[in-house]
């Protein structure tokens, strides 16, 4: 079984992007895209919309490290020289060998310009790599075709549908697609 350093300074990068753990001073690094582009989050089950709103994002997410669930990331490009972003790891299942990668989003700027394929290739190539995963699963609403067609171009399968999955913060429970990429 491997193990995993929730306390580490991980750094994930390339030629065009930086992975790096995301701290709570984070906040001044992803507050326009918070204040300025509400639709980022239409998909999303934890909202981030608004500067509280975004520090109950970060904290959640820093809870769910210290408590040894998740492993969030800020995303730097390179190519610009901006922070465009967050995902993390979560779910980590050591003694199943899996996990699951989302929470992703990105400013509109960053959105289409092949930065998510960096991010996505250095995160699945450490899970894999030095995580000994043997799965690593992705979850969407299963309407938000932008998001299902990013992961199906870097080799998810899709395995199905999980129906009225989890409620939204409007009171809704959409339906979240299944889709996964083993070792």
């Amino acid at each position: 079984m491997s193990s995993f350093d929730f306390n580490t300074d991980l750094i994930l990068e390339d030629d065009v992007v930086m992975l790096r753990p995301l701290l709570v001073s984070d906040l001044e690094n992803l507050i326009e895209f918070s204040l300025h582009e509400p639709e980022i989050w239409d998909f999303s089950l934890l909202q981030a919309s608004g500067k509280e709103n975004l520090k109950r994002y970060i904290q959640s997410a820093l809870d769910g490290r210290n408590e040894k669930r998740e492993f969030p990331f800020i995303v730097f490009d390179k190519r610009v020289n901006k922070y465009a972003g967050s995902t993390r790891y979560y779910d980590i299942q050591l003694k199943n060998q899996t996990l699951q990668l989302g929470y992703t989003w990105y400013g509109k700027n960053f959105q289409g310009t092949g930065l998510n394929k960096h991010c996505k290739y250095l995160l699945l190539t450490y899970a894999f790599e030095h995580l000994q995963m043997e799965r690593v699963e992705f979850r969407a609403d299963a309407k938000n075709i932008r998001s299902i067609e990013a992961m199906k171009s870097i080799g998810c399968i899709p395995e199905g549908i999980l129906r009225s999955n989890l409620p939204t913060p409007a009171g809704k429970r959409p339906n979240s697609i299944v889709l996964s990429i083993l070792k």
